[in-house]
């Protein structure tokens, strides 16, 4: 396990390879830190990969070809140690480093597909571009979910409280959310949150039902504002859909912003993966990229 710092004139970031984990995303000029702590009082983590599944199962098992499988939530590259195999600026003269990690024996017998799974972090002036890239090294079809989960502090400015803050979704003068029920599975109901100035209030009870599940490309867009509205952090996205979360009753101290490429089971699914909803298939050889971008 090792820790990378990438920098250039304007943010400085960490990356564990323990995951290859975003840990702390700075602005150099005044020392701002814009990740969160990871302190388990709250959540222990800071910025872990969802891979090869997003959110929990039905029964924490899923099936492929009538075998049944155990899977714990969001998957397991998040727990697992990546390889560093590129650090250097791109053409352009970006600062840019990248992770690997490949399908191996213990992968295999919880997840029957092979797979190589790379991480990549790009600096442009204040821009963080978290990218991914799955590729099918095998000659069967390779199904698959994935998504961020990066936790920003939140309050960010001394003498205020997270009740002071906003999530922008842009110009929408509402998003409505999958409601995830007490099994940690979307239940079928759904909630509309309607906003003002493209703005959603963070109240004690925002979080009460878990995540906001943004789904259907509702916009590209997602925030963080202070209380006078103004936006400290942007995220920029073509995910398909995405999650708004913080410790439901915890108060605490950040938010994530979440870009999915999948989701958590409906509580009624009992079907096979390739039945599953918003997954990702790979015929063999092909690769599959995507990006999300954090603007501070």
């Amino acid at each position: 396990m090792a820790v990378y710092e990438l920098k250039n004139d304007v943010i400085a970031i960490l990356i564990d390879s323990h995951g290859a984990e975003l840990k702390s995303l700075k602005k150099l000029s005044t020392g701002t830190e814009y990740m969160w702590c990871g302190d388990a009082k709250y959540w222990g983590r800071t910025s872990p990969v969802l891979f090869p599944f997003v959110g929990s199962l039905n029964n924490k098992e899923y099936k492929v070809n009538g075998k049944t499988y155990p899977m714990n939530q969001h998957g397991f590259a998040r727990d697992m140690e990546f390889t560093l195999i590129g650090e250097g600026k791109t053409p352009e003269g970006l600062p840019e480093i990248w992770f690997e990690l490949k399908s191996d024996e213990e992968t295999l017998k919880k997840y029957p597909y092979e797979f190589v799974l790379k991480l990549g972090y790009r600096l442009d002036a204040n821009k963080v571009e978290v990218l991914w890239q799955v590729e099918n090294p095998a000659g069967a079809e390779l199904r698959f979910f994935i998504g961020g989960h990066p936790a920003f502090n939140c309050p960010i400015e001394e003498g205020t409280k997270q009740s002071d803050y906003f999530v922008s979704f842009g110009d929408l003068d509402e998003v409505v959310s999958s409601r995830i029920g007490e099994k940690g599975l979307v239940n079928g109901c759904m909630d509309v949150y309607g906003l003002t100035g493209g703005k959603l209030a963070i109240t004690e009870n925002l979080f009460d039902h878990d995540a906001l599940v943004i789904e259907e490309e509702q916009t590209g867009y997602v925030a963080l504002c202070k209380k006078d509205g103004t936006p400290y952090l942007e995220i920029s996205m073509d995910a398909p859909l995405f999650g708004v979360w913080s410790p439901p009753g915890k108060q605490a101290p950040f938010v994530c912003l979440e870009p999915w490429y999948g989701r958590c089971d409906s509580e009624y699914f009992d079907g096979e993966l390739a039945e599953r909803e918003w997954g990702n298939l790979l015929a063999g050889g092909e690769v599959w990229k995507a990006s999300y971008v954090i603007t501070v």
